[in-house]
């Protein structure tokens, strides 16, 4: 427990945040996962994966996930539906 009203307040501050990363970082596996079974099924849209890139682009831009991360993940993505959609 915290010995000072600012480690109290940090401590409070810390655990907000942390549930707020952690849903955020679920929302965005369930989008991303969503979106790959879409892409095998062959039933993806481009509006479907422009949800998916604003869901992991806000994600990587709040630092929830690494910027970097976000943007592999981006890519990957645009490559699949793209090899989808030529190869069908």
């Amino acid at each position: 427990m915290a010995n000072h009203k600012s480690a109290a307040k940090r401590a409070r501050q810390s655990e907000k945040r942390r549930v707020r990363n952690r849903a955020t970082k679920s929302v965005v596996r369930t989008t991303v996962k969503g979106l790959r079974s879409k892409i095998e099924a062959g039933e993806a849209t481009s509006a479907d994966l422009a949800e998916t890139m604003a869901v992991v682009a806000g994600a990587g831009a709040s630092r929830v996930i690494p910027a970097k991360r976000a943007s592999r993940q981006i890519s990957r993505l645009a490559k699949a539906m793209h090899k989808a959609q030529t190869k069908g």
